[in-house]
């Protein structure tokens, strides 16, 4: 499944050379994909359980968390 996004990519020159800016055009997609995965979501968030009172931050608990159907009271928070 391919991925559309709008990409604004500023150069110094007017008319950018179109080959040089593919280029740069895959290099960001390609650092993207690495950084957009469910691995990476769930390194960087945690979980707020309220009913439990318990913050979880394992990855492979905050992904069975949102793989499960969530419950009221369970948040899912940023850790940056």
């Amino acid at each position: 499944m391919s991925q559309h996004r709008d990409l604004i990519i500023l150069t110094k020159s007017f008319q950018p050379d179109v080959d040089e800016l593919e280029k740069q055009v895959r290099s960001i997609n390609a650092l993207l994909y690495h950084v957009e995965s469910l691995e990476v979501f769930c390194e960087v968030t945690e979980v707020i359980d309220i009913n439990r009172y318990k913050i979880i931050t394992a990855p492979y608990l905050v992904r069975k968390t949102i793989a499960d159907r969530m419950q009221p009271f369970v948040f899912l928070l940023n850790k940056n």
